[in-house]
């Protein structure tokens, strides 16, 4: 079987630019609920902000994906007062499992110029600067992207990805939905005692925990509202309950499989000619809230294969790693500093 990398980086993205004199850069972060635009000014460090609605194409179709990601892009150009022309660069990150029908309906609209990528590489870009690394992503659902190598050498691959039928291992949806189980396998006595059963009743608003299930089914719940339980499922092991303290090592190593075969497959493991460098692997998502009960079995897991690996938490926005893939793009990378980025994200946002 051929297996070739399930996401492809442009080459304008890989390869060093000629430094440039571009001013504005657009990074655009879209999602199965809202899209978010920034247009930065390299020269005075200011950010627009735009916004949209959905633009996950599995989720509201081509079509209306590209009118939010548009129409986000168009309000962050206004708020800017500049013309789509003046941009140096723009970069769409969208979630989704195809975005190749995205990128030509957004081309058309617009230039060549605009590059539209799985919204795994914006990731990537926020956990590693766009050097090598990993980007660990596990919110309501999970995905693992990273690149090895440099310029024409860049090897990018991905695993996970797959969504809540087929995969999203150690997701807050993945979580709950263990939780759940777990729950009933209390009622059931199938399974050890654990506070997870009053809590999902609790939680859940349902007498029993039968009900709790007949309520999964009947509602039927969405994705959101399963994963969000997740969080009664990290307080509870804080506490010490052990079924809950179970479930978060067993999504820890799940989640740490895919990335180690990520690492593996980039050449940045222990048995690679790069194995005394060292580079990040970015924890990106709601599902590292949980903390320790979480981050320290994924790390140790990780670190069995790539004692090097530098694992925790990136604090900067997924906009924020298209404005740096933008900045990239159009040779102008070395005027932004990450810390100073997330800065004016977060003001910006909380305006």
């Amino acid at each position: 079987m051929k297996r070739e990398a399930l996401v492809q980086l442009p080459d304008v993205l890989t390869k060093p630019q000629a430094h440039g004199d571009a001013r504005f850069v657009l990074g655009v972060d879209g999602g199965a609920t809202k899209t978010l635009a920034a247009v930065l000014d390299l020269q005075d460090s200011t950010l627009h902000l735009g916004h949209g609605g959905p633009s996950n194409e599995d989720a509201v179709g081509a079509e209306a994906a590209v009118q939010a990601l548009l129409k986000a892009a168009d309000e962050a150009i206004d708020r800017a007062g500049i013309e789509p022309g003046q941009l140096g660069a723009a970069v769409l990150a969208v979630a989704g499992t195809d975005t190749e029908d995205l990128a030509r309906n957004v081309r058309s609209a617009r230039t060549d110029a605009w590059i539209v990528v799985n919204d795994v590489v914006a990731a990537w870009a926020t956990a590693t600067g766009g050097g090598p690394g990993v980007a660990a992503i596990a919110g309501t659902g999970s995905n693992v992207f990273g690149v090895g190598g440099k310029g024409a050498d860049a090897r990018p691959w991905r695993v996970g990805g797959w969504g809540h039928l087929l995969g999203d291992e150690g997701s807050g949806y993945w979580l709950g939905v263990q939780s759940i189980k777990a729950a009933l396998r209390d009622r059931e006595r199938s399974g050890p005692a654990t506070a997870l059963s009053e809590a999902a009743m609790a939680f859940f608003d349902q007498p029993s925990v039968e009900a709790v299930a007949s309520s999964v089914y009947a509602k039927p719940m969405t994705k959101g509202e399963i994963a969000a339980f997740a969080i009664e499922t990290s307080k509870l092991a804080e506490q010490g309950d052990a079924v809950a303290c179970e479930l978060y090592e067993h999504g820890a190593r799940a989640l740490a499989e895919q990335i180690v075969a990520v690492i593996r497959q980039i050449g940045l493991d222990a048995d690679s000619a790069n194995s005394s460098e060292e580079f990040p692997v970015g924890l990106i998502g709601s599902a590292f809230k949980a903390g320790k009960v979480f981050v320290e079995p994924l790390t140790r897991a990780v670190h069995e294969c790539a004692p090097n690996a530098r694992v925790g938490a990136v604090e900067l926005a997924p906009a924020g790693g298209s404005l740096l893939l933008a900045a990239r793009a159009c040779g102008s990378a070395d005027g932004i500093v990450a810390g100073e980025l997330a800065r004016l994200i977060d003001d910006a946002l909380s305006k």
